[in-house]
């Protein structure tokens, strides 16, 4: 048995008796971006910790799973996230991708602020992944199966649900570029070296989290996409040193513009 079949079935029996039937999307909000939850129509929510989920320690991340509707669309939003530079292992870090898809939630937007390394992607881009390159030296599917054994990531990011978010960029009179995401260790930003690395094999943006999600996803067949909102430029890209506090305010001037986009995307028509 895979070391996490017991602690996810257990967050799954906890999000049961916390919120009844699973909603059909799911979304988890990464730095800066809990404006979202207060566009919803509440019906109950619940901190990560008490759903057998890890609770994350970084500003900007509530560390809360709200149920509730979206323009009519009932949702289930994870209000923070976790991240291996926290000291998780790479399972723990999935644990409440892997829950919410046993749960019964058929499709997961992840959301998360990146830097900008492609001339023209400025501070306050909304962007849709369509491809990443893992520089995390780890994977969540390190160990026994806990889905497919071999998923294949050429259409990790769901074609289906990038359409849906395009379809809603336009009717919002907005464009989102697609991106190609580095993933890297954190919890340091980046060097220029290292940037000047990224760009050269064909990274567009670079974060922190996500690419576990993905994975994990992945291996479960959840159709998922991801919207990266860059929150800075990387570094060697900008006069001034790269903080947490820039990404956070940033992220939260994109909030229009982000949650337009979501909110659109849960239309199923």
């Amino acid at each position: 048995m895979h070391p996490e079949h017991t602690p996810v079935m257990e967050a799954v029996a906890a999000l049961a008796r916390t919120f009844g039937d699973a909603p059909r999307s799911a979304i988890v909000l990464g730095s800066g971006l809990g404006a979202l939850v207060d566009a919803m129509e509440v019906e109950a929510s619940a901190p990560m910790t008490e759903l057998g989920l890890p609770g994350s320690t970084v500003p900007g991340h509530a560390g809360r799973v709200v149920v509730g509707r979206l323009d009519g669309h009932r949702v289930v939003v994870c209000a923070g996230r976790v991240h291996l530079y926290e000291g998780h292992a790479p399972a723990v870090v999935v644990r409440a991708v892997r829950a919410l898809a046993k749960w019964g939630v058929e499709e997961l937007f992840l959301t998360c602020s990146v830097g900008g390394i492609r001339d023209g992607l400025t501070p306050g881009t909304v962007t849709v992944v369509h491809d990443h390159v893992n520089m995390q030296r780890s994977s969540p599917l390190t160990g026994p199966a806990f889905g497919t054994r071999f998923p294949d990531m050429g259409t990790a990011y769901a074609p289906a649900l990038r359409a849906r978010l395009h379809q809603a960029a336009e009717r919002a009179g907005l464009r989102l570029p697609e991106v190609v995401l580095a993933a890297m260790p954190g919890p340091a930003y980046e060097t220029p070296a290292e940037i000047r690395m990224l760009r050269a094999i064909g990274a567009d943006v670079v974060g922190m989290s996500t690419v576990p999600e993905v994975l994990a996803a992945a291996e479960l067949g959840l159709p998922t996409a991801a919207v990266a909102v860059v929150s800075n430029l990387a570094a060697g890209l900008s006069d001034g040193p790269l903080n947490h506090e820039e990404v956070t305010v940033a992220a939260n001037q994109a909030a229009s513009a982000f949650l337009q986009v979501l909110r659109g995307a849960l239309r199923h028509d």
